[in-house]
């Protein structure tokens, strides 16, 4: 089942309920006043709401824009998630810090003899990648000048020297960002890693607003970890809901 049919499907089980409806608009911003919170749309709406659990997730941000013609088919972002047809492929990994070189490359090494990391002209401490070169891994600074590759296939990357690198799929490290403005117009309490703090059941600092999957860590997931925070934190709600009628 596609991730299209799956939450679909999951839309047709929740307006089961009489309770529930979906409304189709982009919101444009949602701000406190007093104890509701005023949801207002592009259209020009404005819902009443005392509670909002906020789960619009994150978006992904490429070092190189042709990166996303490839991304989700050859390639990927977590090889928890995808990717394990490109075992004992030559691979690539686009990353550009020290820290997400070594991660990622260590946990392909799994599967795939033949990896080359593309920083895409950001230079590296030599000394920090030392564990991969020193195992015949590739660590090239070069800038990338395009990908080559059919219908989201990777097969190549041209550097702008004018080397040509076959490559047969890859994965990257985004930069995450997250889909809107919410948090920062709610006031939500961070953390030094910009991390939504919860009270680890999706309860932020301001009383009624809740949280759930991708947008707390600011960081990507998984559909079964962000649907069990979803389940947690709408738990909650309704648990607090129930508290405020004996208070």
């Amino acid at each position: 089942m596609s991730p299209i049919a799956f939450r679909e499907r999951a839309q047709l089980d929740a307006l089961a309920y009489p309770t529930v409806k979906k409304i189709s608009a982009t919101v444009a911003s949602a701000t406190k006043i007093r104890d509701r919170f005023e949801v207002s749309t592009g259209d020009g709406d404005v819902f009443v709401a005392k509670r909002i659990l906020i789960a619009t997730g994150v978006q992904e941000v490429f070092y190189h824009e042709q990166i996303r013609t490839y991304y989700g088919t050859s390639i990927f972002g977590c090889p928890f998630c995808d990717g394990y047809e490109l075992r004992d492929q030559p691979l690539a990994v686009f990353a550009e810090d020290e820290a997400a070189i070594l991660h990622l490359t260590k946990l392909l090494s799994n599967w795939s003899a033949d990896l080359v990391v593309f920083t895409n002209g950001k230079s590296v401490d030599k000394e920090a990648v030392k564990p991969l070169t020193e195992r015949g891994i590739t660590i090239q600074t070069n800038p990338i000048s395009q990908l080559h590759g059919e219908n989201g296939k990777l097969s190549s990357v041209e550097l702008q020297n004018g080397e040509m690198i076959v490559r047969r799929g890859g994965f990257v490290v985004p930069e995450y960002v997250r889909a809107n403005p919410f948090t920062e117009q709610l006031h939500l309490e961070r953390n030094e890693r910009d991390e939504i703090i919860t009270d680890g059941f999706g309860r932020t600092n301001v009383l009624g607003v809740h949280i759930a999957g991708e947008t707390e860590k600011k960081a990507s997931s998984s559909l079964l970890m962000a649907s069990t925070a979803g389940n947690m934190a709408a738990s909650m709600i309704v648990m607090d809901i129930a508290n405020e009628r004996f208070s």
